[in-house]
């Protein structure tokens, strides 16, 4: 596993512009097909793919609507900006984080049993050169399908099964109450089953942390509660170095930058999750922190920048 380890931060050092560079190191000579690795102080990012989700077209124009945003405005914005009247098919990256104690996993994708599109975490190791069992901690943003259902393989066994395993408690307690399928709209009730199910596999073994926890060594949970009750992203730190792994509390490169202000209709608390996505923007502009987005454009690594009153993904 050490060995492991140090081919991970050897590789990483080739960065962004550097990953034909990968041949050089034959037993990651794959990792360009799937992956992109980052190098953050003396730790290594690597971004793996658990595939995409399929969704109808209109699933990123929000349900509910400023005032004073006539029809046709939004119309021209999705013309302007590409927004997809037909299929919307966002990118799932999974962020595997490399320091020199931990091999740690910010959620686990989709699993088996969710879309036909998803589930390719296990495969993405494969190809990287990574066992599961080399794992040593599973990190949850929340508890969503895409984030969580891969939880267990095909065989309902844990997929990682050396793994320590964190989650807000404040996400653990909603999913795991007994009111929650009451307090969900039907058509995210199959969400609840799912969660609960899976959760129960981790009763005596989950680990629960608390808004500015350092919940692993350079891991700290940041509040961006909205999307669910507890979603939690997390700032990464090594060295100099940092990184925010975002989960959902930023989904689409243009939305979620150019109109933070309006309602997302994934965002269970639709006000918390505005403000949020205020709160949060403003920080990373400012201290111009790289970020990973799960559904950001795929690798999703980049940082966010004041635009025209607003801000922009760049990419990179």
């Amino acid at each position: 596993m050490q060995q492991q380890r140090r081919n991970f931060l050897k590789t990483s050092a080739y960065g962004v512009a550097g990953l034909a560079g990968l041949s050089a190191f034959p037993q990651f000579s794959r990792v360009a097909l799937s992956s992109s690795v980052f190098p953050v102080g003396d730790a290594s990012l690597m971004v793996l793919t658990d595939g995409n989700l399929v969704l109808p077209g209109d699933f990123i124009i929000p349900d509910e609507l400023p005032a004073d945003l006539k029809a046709e405005d939004l119309s021209e914005f999705a013309s302007k900006n590409g927004l997809p009247t037909d299929s919307y098919e966002p990118p799932c990256n999974i962020t595997l984080w490399q320091n020199e104690d931990h091999l740690v996993l910010f959620d686990v994708g989709a699993g088996p049993n969710f879309m036909e599109t998803t589930g390719k975490l296990l495969l993405s190791l494969e190809e990287a050169g990574i066992d599961p069992t080399e794992v040593t901690d599973v990190v949850f943003t929340h508890a969503h399908p895409d984030h969580l259902w891969g939880l267990i393989d095909d065989f309902d066994e844990l997929a990682f099964p050396e793994a320590n395993y964190h989650m807000a408690a404040a996400e653990w307690d909603f999913w795991r109450a007994s009111d929650t399928m009451d307090k969900m709209p039907e058509s995210r009730q199959f969400f609840v089953v799912g969660a609960q199910n899976r959760l129960a596999l981790l009763e005596d073994r989950i680990q629960l942390f608390q808004t500015g926890a350092e919940v692993v060594a350079g891991v700290e949970a940041v509040d961006t509660s909205g999307h669910t009750p507890g979603h939690t992203s997390f700032a990464l730190h090594s060295g100099n170095d940092s990184v925010m792994v975002l989960g959902d509390a930023l989904t689409h490169a243009v939305l979620s930058f150019q109109k933070y202000d309006w309602p997302a209709g994934s965002d269970q608390d639709k006000e918390q999750g505005r403000a949020t996505r205020t709160k949060l923007l403003d920080r990373l502009a400012h201290e111009q922190t790289a970020v990973v987005g799960f559904h950001l454009p795929h690798p999703g690594f980049g940082r966010a920048e004041r635009s025209n009153g607003a801000y922009r993904f760049s990419a990179g």
